[in-house]
């Protein structure tokens, strides 16, 4: 089976977006998808949170989110936000998730 992990870094709704409908897509096509949250990308939650975007709410559903930053939530302000959305917050690399125990677990990364 194919693995696909998106990580996610700008804070661009509309770029965002992309990542969610071609990991849908692909977690429809039979591939093992997760998204990471990184960067400016993690003030987006609490956007799409609010807004209502049907096609996040399915990546949600789906349970696409592999983890949240801990650190760029940090520095971004919505650390307290993103530790109650129900995505993992990780911090494994000094405060960011690890791309390595991805590559390791047979993962292709896809940075957007």
């Amino acid at each position: 089976m194919k693995k696909i992990v998106f990580f996610a870094f700008k804070g661009e709704q509309m770029c965002f977006m992309h990542v969610l409908l071609n990991a849908i897509d692909m977690h429809e096509k039979g591939m093992k998808v997760k998204i990471v949250m990184e960067g400016e990308a993690v003030k987006l939650i609490r956007e799409l949170d609010s807004g209502g975007s049907n096609v996040y709410k399915k990546a949600r559903e789906l349970n696409l989110f592999d983890s949240i930053c801990k650190a760029c939530s940090a520095k971004m302000g919505v650390l307290t936000y993103n530790e109650k959305s129900g995505i993992p917050i990780n911090g494994e690399l000094s405060g960011h998730p690890s791309m390595a125990k991805f590559i390791e677990d047979g993962y292709e990364i896809i940075t957007l």
